[in-house]
């Protein structure tokens, strides 16, 4: 694994700038890599599943740490709104989600009171230990056969508008198998 630093310069470079949810991404995803016995992300990238839990600057970090990527079906998003991961262990079956603690803000600016807020977290975030900043509960995770990295299954057509559907995704209603948008669990609304 890379150092701190190393990962920072390669998290600003991939993400564009340098920010506070950076910083905190890096360190939550070498955190939960240590705890899995994890040294190498990359050479052992079939080995790692990760779920976040926000779509903000410290999931950037987490997959970045991690190698693990949405197009590799390695990386997991669930929008539920909050800085954490749990990473899976495919090998062992072993699991740890990792939360960001909301006190470690708290603690940044009693750190830094002289820096604006996202300099001081930044170097806060840098500084403190990994028992501030996160906590960590062990959990147990069933990554479905068709959630898997690697994963070929059948694919199958709506019967509504004749689209394909990967990985099981499909909903049988009435005996018709359709898409999630077909079957009214629409994100988007068509013009007619």
């Amino acid at each position: 694994m890379k150092t701190l630093e190393e990962y920072l310069v390669l998290a600003e470079q991939a993400h564009g700038h340098l920010c506070a949810g950076q910083v905190l991404g890096v360190r939550l995803a070498m955190l939960g890599l240590r705890e899995l016995g994890i040294t190498d992300p990359i050479k052992e990238r079939k080995r790692l599943v990760t779920y976040v839990e926000i779509d903000r600057c410290a999931t950037d970090a987490v997959a970045l740490v991690t190698g693990c990527r949405l197009g590799k079906r390695a990386l997991k998003f669930l929008d539920w709104g909050k800085v954490a991961a749990t990473f899976v262990d495919l090998q062992t079956g072993r699991a740890i989600r990792i939360v960001a603690k909301e006190s470690a803000k708290k603690l940044a600016r009693e750190m830094f009171p002289e820096l604006d807020k996202e300099h001081g977290q930044q170097k806060a975030y840098k500084a403190l230990s990994d028992e501030e900043l996160f906590s960590r509960q062990w959990v147990r995770v069933e990554v479905r056969p068709e959630d898997l990295p690697g994963f070929k299954g059948p694919r199958v057509v709506c019967d509504a508008c004749a689209e394909g559907i990967n990985f099981k995704r499909e909903v049988v209603v009435e005996g018709r198998t359709l898409c999630r948008a077909c079957a009214g669990q629409r994100y988007y609304d068509p013009f007619p």
